[in-house]
């Protein structure tokens, strides 16, 4: 996944203690026989500080990804969970640290190479070091915090997805799982109480991401708080249509007309193709509906077939669609 590379950021004391350990042992492996081999030992010591803390400082804002390339998907959840442009200004902040210690430890080498004693000279470096890495121990503790959180986001793959909606106990995992061949991956997600269920198929040769996201797309729009919606925004930079789908039974614990409800709310908040389905068609209690297009049965497995055939040629519509609009709006030569 995409933040998964992101390794924990040290705080500021442990760069310092594990910088200047490694200084104190790159002296301790010198042998000071005179007042050549003095100077260069004390210049070692600092170079070793000073590469430790700038390979540290660089690696940390090397690992954590370019937002401007990030999938507008991630991009969005991001900026909900952490703040992309607070993760901008600290990285910023380290990546200055990074560079102000390589110059200020190339200056004092030099000063150490001009005085009579170089101990004084390298202590100070030392200090000049440190208040640097002290003075963005806020950056390094937020950048830790949000790569804890960042990495717990689903693993969602840039590819042409469906996004299952309807309310709890309609059948919806079941038909992730029908569809799959397998049970689908429930992955960790910040908005819901039981994790985003991930699954995939192939089809003609190409790859399909189904998702299912209980605690987000289950309830009526009433019940979210800010985020929660925010996060369901997020949802439409997918590549991505949307199955709604309905228990005419009731056996799900949800009447016929608050499902309708929420599929009205699902039309009005989703700029998405959208299918609407009614499982459970092998139960008695089963009834016909007329927002309905297709009657399936995640039991026995009537009319799933059909129901995929309709979304592949949705999502053939919409990638058509996209593409004649991506020309509209290319400027003219």
């Amino acid at each position: 996944m995409i933040f998964e590379k992101i390794h924990t950021v040290p705080t500021s004391q442990e760069l310092i203690n594990k910088a200047f350990k490694r200084s104190a042992r790159a002296m301790s492996g010198k042998t000071i026989e005179d007042r050549e081999s003095r100077f260069r030992a004390n210049e070692s010591m600092l170079l070793t500080a000073a590469n430790i803390l700038t390979d540290n400082l660089a690696n940390i804002v090397r690992r954590f990804p370019s937002f401007e390339q990030l999938p507008r998907f991630y991009y969005e959840i991001t900026d909900i969970l952490v703040g992309v442009e607070k993760l901008k200004m600290s990285l910023a902040s380290v990546d200055w640290a990074s560079r102000k210690i390589h110059e200020i430890s190339r200056s004092y080498v030099g000063k150490i190479r001009n005085s009579d004693l170089p101990e004084p000279i390298r202590k100070e470096a030392f200090g000049r070091l440190a208040s640097i890495i002290k003075s963005i121990n806020k950056d390094l503790l937020f950048l830790n915090e949000a790569r804890n959180i960042l990495r717990k986001l689903p693993d969602v793959q840039d590819e042409p997805t469906i996004v299952i909606a309807g309310y709890p106990n309609v059948g919806k995992s079941s038909f992730v799982s029908k569809i799959t061949g397998a049970s689908p991956e429930i992955a960790p997600y910040p908005f819901t109480t039981k994790g985003v269920a991930i699954g995939h198929f192939m089809r003609d040769g190409m790859r399909y991401q189904v998702m299912d996201t209980p605690g987000l797309l289950d309830r009526p729009m009433s019940e979210r708080n800010d985020i929660e919606r925010q996060a369901i925004t997020a949802i439409h930079y997918l590549d991505a249509v949307v199955m709604f789908m309905i228990d005419p039974s009731e056996s799900c614990g949800y009447e016929i007309e608050a499902q309708k409800h929420l599929l009205a709310e699902i039309r009005e908040n989703f700029k998405l193709p959208l299918l609407v389905v009614s499982n459970k068609a092998d139960r008695s209690e089963f009834k016909k509906l007329d927002e309905v297009e297709f009657n399936i049965s995640t039991v026995t497995g009537e009319g799933i077939e059909d129901v995929m055939n309709r979304l592949m040629q949705m999502i053939e519509e919409k990638r058509l669609s996209t593409s004649s609009e991506e020309l509209d709006t290319e400027p003219a030569i």
